[in-house]
């Protein structure tokens, strides 16, 4: 861990926006942009598939069409998997430079490389797309986003020596996930040289309310820092990493993390180890909202809504009056958790492997019942 200074890595994800009516908030967004930029916060995040597009659309809309180019730096995402020809690449980026409404990135990564993924870029050769783009002098740098183990992280980035930045997800839950490998993944980008950009260090949201018991042992070191606030600096105080990526959808939420924060110490990073413990013995499901499962779900179930319902009335059974009724309001004009039909096309969609069939029929009779 990094000792000597205060730190604040901090990166504008734009996968959490705050909406009405299906749509971006503009105002709020504009509110959450101007408060990143004074700040001084630097980088944005966005991807051709967040939120269907208008992730692509806030950036042109509250970023590059209302600040200098040179005042905020961009990390943008192919689709690589979408992609069956080379021609496919130069289609896909051509529309995320109009949508985005600049003709430079930052950052231009591969969007979520696994196992399956990887071999579709091998096939299409979007590697040489990413060396063609950087070239080219439409990006700075190149990369991919990460969603599999580290012995195939490492395998990629002996292939691709080329490659300059790695995002991966790693939060003080996921470090020694036997699922995730945050540690393990993060070691491998060090030592291949890679800058590591870090997604999920929240985990979601479900690192920002503990609880009480994992909450009264961070009370017991700091009881005016939140709980955010360790994920964050958690994260943060790791070498190696440059930006810490989060989605935000407050303005207050913006300012707070904002705040510089002290590295931790040994006794600060044993503590979240402690708590790390105690929610993975409290169980629920592991899910961070990405949404990447509902578009694939053919009974239109809105499966992030159910599990968050699902593991708020596990920790807090004694809220089930108000739980039950919300549940029954998310679902009275789609599916019910019951809908599912276990057909786990969602699964091979979810960065986080759950099982997800499985614990919907769980969250049916906790919440059905």
């Amino acid at each position: 861990m990094e000792r000597n200074a205060h730190i604040n890595k901090l990166g504008f994800g734009f996968l959490r926006l705050p909406e009405t009516d299906g749509e971006p908030d503009w105002r709020a967004v504009d509110e959450m942009t101007d408060a990143y930029l004074a700040g001084g916060g630097q980088w944005f995040d966005t991807c051709y598939t967040y939120l269907n597009g208008r992730s692509e659309q806030a950036i042109r809309r509250c970023v590059t069409e209302r600040y200098a180019r040179e005042s905020f730096r961009l990390v943008e995402k192919l689709p690589g998997y979408l992609c069956r020809t080379y021609e496919d690449c130069r289609r896909y980026f051509r529309e995320e430079q109009r949508r985005c409404g600049t003709d430079f990135f930052d950052i231009f990564m591969l969007h979520w490389l696994n196992r399956e993924n990887y071999e579709i870029a091998e096939r299409v050769d979007e590697f040489r797309f990413l060396r063609e783009v950087k070239q080219g002098g439409c990006a700075g740098r190149i990369g991919f986003s990460w969603h599999d183990s580290a012995s195939l992280l490492d395998d990629v980035l002996s292939r691709h020596p080329e490659v300059d930045v790695v995002l991966m997800q790693i939060n003080y839950l996921d470090w020694e996930s036997a699922g995730i490998e945050s540690r393990k993944c993060y070691e491998t980008a060090v030592k291949h040289g890679k800058s590591v950009f870090v997604m999920e260090p929240v985990k979601g949201g479900t690192l920002a309310k503990l609880p009480p018991e994992a909450e009264r042992i961070l009370r017991a070191l700091a009881p005016e820092r939140t709980p955010s606030d360790w994920a964050l600096r958690f994260v943060q105080s790791l070498p190696g990493v440059e930006v810490c990526l989060s989605g935000m959808n407050r303005v207050e939420q913006v300012r707070e993390n904002l705040a510089p924060f002290p590295p931790l110490t040994e006794a600060e990073t044993e503590a979240l180890r402690q708590v790390a413990e105690v929610l993975r013995k409290g169980g629920g499901v592991p899910c961070t909202g990405c949404r990447y499962c509902v578009s694939h779900c053919p009974q239109h179930i809105a499966i992030p809504d159910i599990f968050a319902m699902f593991n708020e009335l596990q920790r807090w059974p004694e809220e089930d009056w108000k739980i039950r009724p919300v549940y029954e309001q998310t679902v009275k004009s789609g599916a019910r958790a019951s809908d599912c039909i276990a057909c786990r096309s969602c699964e091979g969609h979810c960065p986080q492997h759950i099982p997800i069939s499985e614990w919907m029929r769980r969250a049916a009779r906790t919440l059905e019942s």
